[in-house]
């Protein structure tokens, strides 16, 4: 059984499908990316994984425990954590405040936590006292991962964790991830940027308009020429004969 399992999964905004019988698992250890454009419903699925959104039909098992009807703060107490797509730290509390905050539920490993956050992400060591609403967009990208890392998560849900960064410091965010997976934690990672992302991943799922269009290892994706055209912007060996 896999650590994590969506089976058929079907999720609606009113009359329109936002996610139409969406399968895929997650293997415990693995760096799992979900691809696809604009609307493809990748937020989606995240969303539904951890407790915000309630499927319409279908199932989602994690660790064998199915999570239907379990509230978003009792998901993310069983070891889900979502990192959200615009970051979304708390802007008038501190960094230090910000990542108590991802301890609530359990606060006695509290300072060895925060130091293997700080050891993460320097950065936010050296700001200690800052404001999060006074920081970078990276750095307030660093703040999120590192406040869902302060909950000891067994998975953690990344969704476009490179949005609006500088190319710098989104090679900085994926090698941190790739440590974060070494020390452990499983990732299921939405992202934009395929090209990194596969190039972290062991295998990933492409989304388009709410059904999953290809999966496989991400090797081989990095190798397709639809993936390479669609998604990493290069042109296929006929292409360029034609051309």
């Amino acid at each position: 059984m896999s650590l994590l399992e969506l089976d058929d999964l079907v999720v609606r905004y009113g009359a329109v499908e936002a996610l139409k019988g969406v399968s895929l698992t997650v293997e415990e250890g693995e760096i799992v990316t979900l691809l696809g454009a604009n609307g493809a419903g990748k937020t989606t699925t995240l969303r539904t994984i951890s407790g915000l959104l309630r499927p319409s039909r279908g199932a989602i098992t994690f660790d064998g425990q199915p999570l239907k009807n379990i509230p978003a703060h009792e998901v993310a107490a069983m070891g889900l954590r979502h990192v959200p797509e615009g970051r979304r730290v708390f802007p008038q509390m501190s960094i230090v405040e910000n990542l108590e905050m991802g301890a609530y539920r359990d606060r006695k490993h509290l300072k060895v936590d925060m130091e293997r956050v700080f050891g993460l992400f320097p950065r936010l060591a050296e700001r200690q006292k800052q404001d999060g609403g006074t920081l970078s967009g990276g750095e307030q990208q660093m703040l999120a991962i590192g406040r869902a890392l302060m909950g000891r998560p067994r998975v953690l849900l990344l969704d476009e964790p490179s949005m609006g960064l500088a190319p710098l410091v989104v090679q900085t965010i994926f090698q941190i991830i790739g440590e974060i997976n070494a020390d452990g934690v499983t990732v299921l990672l939405v992202e934009q940027n395929a090209a990194q992302a596969l190039r972290r991943a062991s295998r990933g799922y492409v989304l388009e308009t709410g059904t999953i269009a290809m999966q496989g290892e991400a090797s081989a994706l990095l190798q397709d020429d639809r993936i390479r055209q669609v998604y990493l912007g290069e042109s296929t060996g006929d292409e360029a004969q034609a051309g």
